[in-house]
């Protein structure tokens, strides 16, 4: 195997497999999040951290 031919393939390995994998982690981590704010907004009774959150929101 040639140097050349295998810096690419480290380079591929690395940044393809190694951000690719990364950011699936994000966005699994960021849907997770996503799906229990939605869940804890319908419910009948909202959890206290949701109610200082939204009072934060609101405008003065």
């Amino acid at each position: 195997m040639t140097f050349p031919l295998s810096v690419c393939i480290g380079f591929f390995l690395g940044f393809v497999f190694g951000v690719g994998c990364a950011l699936a982690v994000m966005y699994s981590i960021y849907m997770g999040g996503y799906r229990a704010a939605v869940r804890d907004s319908i419910l009948p009774t909202q959890p206290e951290r949701l109610t200082k959150a939204l009072a934060k929101l609101k405008p003065a």
